[in-house]
């Protein structure tokens, strides 16, 4: 099975720029290459902050580009989403019996569980014990692998500004997944706007790059700065099969200089590489 996993894309309304960068724009430029690149994917999923302020003009916007998606696509609100407005456009999104914004899907490799951790009126995640018991229940109620997709983090990443707003209620969640964390194969967020992949107390993740802006690593933060950058954005994508989950981090927007390799039939390998030129290009 292959899925796209999506995140931060930030839009806000048409014709406008976020600290210098388009983000409608590179939202559908990443919906096209995915459409090119990636058409047997079985889902796509947005795991949070679709837009940046959750205007209406801004869900407008972000819903232009996202239908033009060729298979089908799973919407997550985060930190700078906001609900009645996100449901608002898109009332046929999943929603639990309390009215968050999560459910879940069956697939033929496992139980995947789209969880809702934002916290209105705060940047900081949280998971409230009416969540709590809705993943209790699901988990309890299913057999089989799970995966599991949130926007924040259960856990301390070593960035300490966005260690402060990750997922709070994080010792709860951790009690209500333990019993059934051999059958948690992956945990994949947002948030962070930064490629991480590790492992928590067992429990493989990944975190792909936002679609408009980066976070800069900084582990020890300096006088309350956050630094940020616009770095290719990327997707990724996510291949199951079997006991192994592979996911490959595509800047499908890359501007770098692209080129083969090896070089064609009836050219030296060294005479290729030491003489190769690329106009505009200047090392660092």
């Amino acid at each position: 099975m292959k899925f796209i996993h999506l995140t931060d894309t930030h839009v806000i309304a048409e014709g406008r720029t976020l600290y210098g960068a388009n983000p409608a724009r590179r939202l559908k430029l990443a919906v096209e290459s995915i459409n090119r690149e990636h058409g047997d994917a079985a889902f796509v999923v947005v795991t949070g902050d679709l837009t940046h302020w959750g205007d209406a003009e801004a869900y407008e916007a972000f819903s232009r580009a996202i239908t033009d998606l060729q298979m089908p696509v799973v919407l997550m609100v985060g930190n700078h989403d906001d609900t009645p407005a996100f449901t608002a456009r898109f009332p046929q999104a999943m929603r639990d019996e309390n009215g968050f914004v999560q459910g879940a899907r069956q697939t033929e490799e496992g139980l995947c569980l789209f969880l809702d951790t934002r916290v209105q009126g705060f940047h900081y995640g949280g998971y409230c014990p009416a969540r709590l018991a809705w993943l209790q229940a699901q988990l309890e109620g299913s057999t089989g692998p799970v995966f599991l997709f949130m926007h924040h983090h259960p856990f301390e990443i070593g960035c300490g500004h966005m260690d402060d707003i990750r997922m709070l209620d994080h010792e709860a969640f951790r009690a209500v997944i333990e019993p059934h964390k051999d059958r948690i194969r992956h945990l994949f967020f947002g948030h962070a706007h930064r490629p991480i992949f590790g492992n928590w107390d067992g429990i493989s993740f990944s975190c792909m790059r936002g679609l408009n802006h980066q976070l800069g690593l900084f582990l020890r933060p300096e006088n309350g700065v956050v630094p940020g950058n616009l770095a290719e954005p990327a997707y990724g994508v996510v291949l199951v099969q079997d006991r192994n989950v592979i996911v490959h981090m595509h800047e499908f927007a890359l501007r770098a200089p692209a080129f083969d390799l090896a070089p064609p039939p009836g050219v030296d390998s060294a005479t290729w590489a030491l003489e190769m030129k690329h106009p505009g290009f200047t090392d660092y």
